[in-house]
């Protein structure tokens, strides 16, 4: 199976290294999409050894795996890991996607981080529950942890969900349209590391985002 790891990234300079190598060492593809990046996180990455697409401006965590997408599908690749470039996601956890991508009927494993929530910042707790229960909801596919970027994705999907996003609702639409054309939804469980990152989510901004995403959605279904 021919598998890519995509990584949108921004200002991740410290955490890009050893994520990388991590990946390689496992013979995968590593596709380092740089959305604009103030540091030496796009240099750091190339030098690394991962295939490296720059944003020359900032352009959005949506537009940056939509990128991502189009290098896979261009390149003929099976299958797609989305990973953020935090360090947050474990690399050691690939292997369990691949295992269950290849011997279950599901189209998109999510990681899911809500069975072990001991380190999880509060809002972030609070948030997810319920965005995975309005998500869950429109899908009609019980998805525990819909805003974890930790994915596999087979190729099919991609070829048939057009996204229309750009910021981080990117992620809750491909789950929901996806659903919507029957693609079955996994959960994989996961280990996530906190260690401080400072979340680049606008609260405000993005949750207007996102109900705007969920209007739409249900505009479209009434049409």
């Amino acid at each position: 199976m021919k598998v890519c790891v995509i990584i949108p990234t921004f200002n991740e300079s410290k955490t890009v290294p050893a994520l990388v190598k991590k990946i390689l060492a496992q013979n995968l593809s590593v596709v380092i999409v740089d959305d604009g990046s103030t540091d030496n996180t796009a240099r750091i990455a190339q030098n690394s050894g991962a295939r490296v697409i720059r944003n020359e401006k900032n352009l959005g965590k949506g537009a940056s795996l939509i990128r991502g997408f189009k290098y896979a599908l261009e390149n003929n690749f099976e299958e797609v890991i989305t990973m953020d470039g935090d360090g947050q996601h474990l690399p050691e956890d690939i292997p369990f996607f691949l295992r269950l991508a290849k011997f279950s009927d599901g189209d998109i494993f999510i990681g899911n981080r809500m069975s072990k929530t001991q380190k999880m910042p509060f809002i972030r707790i609070l948030t997810n529950k319920f965005m995975s229960w309005i998500i869950s909801c429109i899908s009609g596919q019980e998805i525990p942890d819909t805003q974890c970027g930790f994915r596999l994705i087979k190729i099919g999907v991609l070829k048939r969900v057009a996204l229309k996003t750009s910021k981080y609702e990117t992620e809750s639409e491909i789950l929901i349209k996806a659903a919507r054309m029957g693609f079955k939804v996994t959960s994989v469980p996961i280990k996530s590391i906190y260690s401080g990152q400072k979340s680049q989510i606008n609260p405000l901004v993005d949750t207007i985002r996102f109900i705007k995403l969920i209007l739409n959605e249900i505009w479209n279904t009434k049409l």
